[in-house]
């Protein structure tokens, strides 16, 4: 690629976010409100549908890569695939910000975008396993790509409960998944994670430090779910072992802090789908930490991850399967970190 043309790409993705900049101040506009309640950080009515801004951006984006850019082009099944399921996650989402939806709706449409996306062929069937060689997931290969689909965009869902966590998270991860598939010659991957972080990119100003918008389920599903799609689509660097772990690695953060209060709940008896505020990014905040701060933290997990995505791509192949483990220290200082701290602000049950 030359610098002309990567020149081109960022101004392509600068309108794009003045786009998406656009359409968020559009939504404050329409009012469409998010009401605080006893789980809620915020105390006074805030819009919500920000995220309406980087699905507008992302789409129009994907589509203009689609028509024009034969560089980047997947197989043409997969390309719609990724477009409709993008699509159908955010219509819905969206009229869920409006109508609040019950968890069972939210779930079985979600389920709907991930068979969308799967039906096209976006089916992780082989992992390129160190020391191994290929291993085919026979079976397993469906139900286990719909339930990462599903488990990465309700974890980027549960997340978005503090200003600027989730858009930054994302956009993070974005930025270095562009860079990942740039140096794997992964171009449609490169692109689409350029199109997202130009959508997000146009968001947090409103959102972070002070929210004057949320970019509510909108946003949230969609990013996860779109850094999903894309972990599947990464799944299929030949040249990287263990590819399939590079989205999580960039969300480890989110992952972790989902996953961990998820087992606590179930552990302690609670049900693990009623509306909370134990996650640790919320105790955090509840024990007296700045949100800004946590939310900055947050980004520098997505960011670490990044770094450690690079170095497990450049490792030799028998190395690779000890880098991942190793994001795990961080999270469980962080984890000690906010137990410290809950129980010196005298939190009890959370």
């Amino acid at each position: 690629m030359t610098l002309l043309a990567f020149g081109k790409h960022l101004l392509f993705c600068l309108g794009l976010a003045m786009v998406s900049a656009l359409v968020v101040r559009a939504m404050m506009d329409a009012r469409v409100m998010d009401v605080p309640d006893a789980r809620k950080a915020h105390g006074t009515p805030i819009p919500k549908g920000g995220g309406v801004g980087i699905v507008t951006a992302f789409l129009l984006g994907i589509s203009v890569l689609y028509g024009f850019a034969d560089f980047s082009r997947i197989a043409d099944p997969y390309f719609r695939g990724v477009i409709l399921a993008a699509a159908a996650i955010a219509i819905v989402s969206f009229a869920d910000d409006v109508r609040d939806f019950p968890f069972v709706v939210k779930l079985g449409v979600q389920v709907l975008a991930a068979l969308a996306a799967i039906g096209s062929g976006l089916v992780v069937r082989v992992l390129h396993l160190p020391l191994i060689g290929p291993v085919p997931l026979g079976l397993l290969a469906v139900p286990g790509t719909l339930a990462w689909l599903l488990f990465a965009t309700n974890a980027m869902n549960f997340i978005d409960g503090m200003n600027g966590l989730a858009a930054g998270t994302s956009l993070v991860a974005a930025l270095f998944l562009a860079g990942i598939g740039w140096s794997q010659r992964a171009d449609f991957v490169y692109f689409s994670g350029l199109l997202l972080a130009a959508g997000i990119a146009g968001f947090l100003p409103f959102n972070f430090p002070r929210a004057r918008i949320f970019m509510g389920d909108v946003g949230s599903q969609f990013c996860g779910f779109m850094l999903a799609v894309l972990g599947v689509v990464a799944a299929r660097f030949d040249r990287v072992d263990l590819s399939f772990l590079i989205v999580p690695m960039l969300l480890n953060g989110v992952l972790y802090d989902v996953a961990f209060t998820l087992v606590r709940r179930v552990l302690a008896g609670e049900n693990p789908a009623r509306a909370h505020r134990g996650h640790l990014y919320q105790v955090a905040a509840r024990a007296g930490m700045d949100p800004r701060l946590v939310a900055m933290l947050h980004w520098a997990f997505a960011a670490l991850g990044g770094i450690a995505c690079i170095g497990f791509i450049a490792a030799p192949p028998a190395l690779r399967p000890l880098l991942p483990p190793l994001l795990l220290i961080p999270q469980a200082i962080w984890t000690v970190v906010v137990l410290r701290a809950a129980r010196r602000a005298a939190i009890g049950r959370w």
